[in-house]
């Protein structure tokens, strides 16, 4: 393209939206709003365009890049490199990461066009994506840590964009702190690779990785662990801090407090599907270890069930949608623990285009509500906002699972891979995702029918002021919608039955369930008519109609629900109560340890022994050498004659 090297390419998909933060970050006092959304829109821009129609088009002809771009440094005898590996893989994820974040650049001019930081807010966008797409095309483990802990100081300063609020700076503390407990483990994780495999170079560690299978490590005495499935759990802590898996969920639905475009930046495509991809990357580490396998596919079993759950009881409609994220990486997860490598990152494909879309379609509600985000002050806005109405129906059918939408082909796989799983753990989290089928479409569509349906419940003055929301928001939405129609069709062949991950995934044959699919696969048109029969479409109809005849038909039902359920209804409000856990145990915790290195560190060693008793102990010594100090002239006469009997003893006896 344009003469360039393949190497310039891959150096540009990067550097773009880095130059184009630079510019809006730097200079935007200069440029103004129009220059900053223009420069970051047109970085991005060459990303998409460089990853879908040049790279994409590449790898599929079976050109793959490994190797080191730039030596940054060298410690010891560890490189320090810039490196890309450009497989299909990583090729998919940057044109995800890129059109996803494209749609969002456009919506944010009409989203942000009224904030007084617009230049600033570009910025970081692009910059956010310029760290998640150095994520995705490393080659080795220190990249992607840069890469890893590079959007996580992105979303903190996202999260936290409105710094005014206090609820915005909590959160994204919140998120920073949650975040550097699974950064720890992840840490220890490439510790231990280099420690035990001496480089940390994708390819070369999991060359050796075969060779580690009967090694072990005693983390502590007596208790011995299989080397790499210490690995691959420390690496998984990781996973879980950035992914959002229980119990390091908790500061996920706090992010809302940020600007909606960033929501669906975090939640969609990027931040958040790091883990995801990182596990999916690490396939040969994990591989080895059924041990590390089990703990994946549990996690995520729990994180599906138990937060789709939550997603009914919430009444901001963003935080509807972030539960049902937290819900799908949960499937993602449970795919990936059960060597459903390829189906994982088909769904966490659709789930980039359909929660994308679902994402930005709340906000439209909430620019045209004037950031109104409660449900129940909703309603009766389909005849008001058709586009977004629509747009918002294709992304709800879509999570739902419901054919022929893109969610319902990923998903309908993966739960159909953990029913072929063996791996310990697979049968309760086949429970956990069927279960979650039906939860899912209730939450779905009781946010859809609270925010459209019925008649309106605002007030009237916003009601006369409700109006479609601007082209730079509806444009997004529609080309968010194609895909979240469309795509899951038109690639469930090539991504799970066509080998079009070839070696970027490896499965041992024993776990290999995406062949055992392939073999009872029979084309698209029997698939889907079969599915219309089976458990999961029922499911979701079921799940459909529940919601329903909940806030449609009968709509005085939900209020008489949960005074009977009482007990229930308030641990799901309160979020199974895990803030407050985390508040007493660990805040609490920490501060009553703090308060005794206070009380015994600070107090008595530091001040009391150290700073005090060297104080008192130079006062006692004074005290005894003043009467030493008397004055009378035969004193010093009789200590010299004793001090001059003592060094002629001395020296006799030398």
């Amino acid at each position: 393209m344009f003469g360039l090297s393949m190497k310039t390419i891959y150096l540009l998909i990067p550097l773009s939206p880095l130059a184009g933060a630079i510019i809006a970050g730097l200079f935007g006092w200069k440029i103004g709003k129009v220059g900053a959304h223009v420069v970051t829109i047109l970085g991005v821009t060459v990303s998409f365009v460089l990853s879908a129609f040049v790279v994409l088009p590449d790898v599929l002809a079976g050109h793959v890049f490994n190797g080191p771009v730039y030596t940054w440094g060298v410690s010891g005898n560890i490189p320090m490199e810039i490196g890309f590996l450009i497989d299909p893989l990583s090729a998919l994820m940057m044109t995800v990461v890129s059109f996803v974040s494209l749609m969002v650049h456009i919506y944010t001019i009409g989203y942000m066009r009224d904030d007084p930081g617009y230049q600033r807010f570009f910025s970081y966008i692009a910059l956010f994506t310029f760290s998640m797409l150095i994520l995705v095309m490393s080659n080795n483990f220190l990249q992607l840590f840069f890469g890893w802990e590079a959007v996580g100081v992105m979303s903190y300063l996202l999260i936290g964009f409105w710094f005014t609020r206090e609820s915005a700076i909590v959160a994204n503390l919140k998120a920073f702190l949650v975040n550097r407990i699974g950064d720890f483990g992840f840490i220890l994780g490439i510790a231990a690779i280099y420690y035990y495999f001496g480089t940390l170079d994708y390819g070369a560690v999991f060359a050796m990785a075969p060779q580690f299978t009967d090694k072990v490590v005693q983390v502590f005495p007596g208790l011995d662990w299989n080397v790499l499935t210490l690995i691959a759990i420390l690496l998984f802590v990781g996973a879980m801090g950035k992914s959002a898996q229980v119990p390091l969920h908790v500061w996920l639905p706090d992010s809302m407090e940020g600007p909606t475009p960033i929501s669906a930046l975090i939640h969609a495509a990027t931040m958040v599907t790091a883990g995801v991809f990182m596990v999916a990357r690490m396939s040969p580490l994990y591989e080895l270890s059924e041990t590390a396998l089990s703990v994946v596919i549990v996690i995520g079993a729990v994180t599906a069930i138990s937060m789709a759950l939550l997603g009914i009881v919430q009444n901001d409609i963003k935080r509807v949608v972030a539960y049902s994220t937290l819900s799908q990486l949960g499937y993602m997860m449970v795919a990936l623990g059960a060597s459903a490598y390829a189906a994982g990152i088909f769904h966490l494909m659709t789930h980039a285009f359909f929660k994308a879309l679902l994402f930005l379609a709340a906000g439209s509600v909430i620019i045209a509500l004037h950031h109104e985000q409660d449900m129940r002050k909703m309603g009766g806005l389909k005849k008001y906002m058709p586009i977004t109405f629509i747009t918002a129906w294709i992304g709800a059918l879509a999570l739902a699972g419901i054919p022929p939408f893109a969610g319902f082909f990923s998903k309908d796989m993966i739960i159909e891979a953990v029913h072929l799983s063996q791996v310990p753990g697979s049968g309760f989290a086949y429970i956990a995702v069927l279960s979650g089928v039906f939860v899912t479409a209730l939450y779905t569509f009781r946010m859809l029918f609270l925010t459209f349906e019925g008649k309106p419940r605002m007030d009237e003055h916003a009601l006369r002021h409700v109006k479609e929301s601007p082209w730079v928001v509806t444009v997004p939405l529609i080309l968010l919608a194609i895909p979240s129609f469309i795509i899951g069709a038109l690639m469930v062949e090539p991504l799970l039955f066509e080998n079009y991950f070839g070696d970027s995934i490896k499965v041992l044959a024993a776990h290999d369930v995406v062949a055992q699919l392939g073999r009872q696969y029979e084309g698209l048109w029997s698939f889907v008519s079969h599915a219309l029969v089976s458990a999961p479409f029922l499911l979701a109809v079921g799940g459909i109609f529940t919601a329903w005849l909940l806030y449609i038909r009968y709509p005085h039902l939900p209020d008489l629900i949960s005074k009977r359920t009482r007990m229930v209804y308030t641990i799901l409000v309160n979020k199974y109560f895990a803030d407050e856990f985390n508040n007493f145990v660990f805040a609490g915790g920490t501060r009553i340890f703090g308060r005794w290195l206070w009380k015994i560190g600070d107090v008595k060693l530091i001040d009391g022994l150290a700073v005090n008793g060297t104080a008192r102990v130079i006062g006692w010594i004074s005290a005894v050498i003043r009467h030493v100090q008397s004055g009378y002239v035969y004193h010093y006469a009789f200590a010299m004659i004793l001090g001059l009997f003592l060094l002629i003893t001395f020296f006799l006896h030398g």
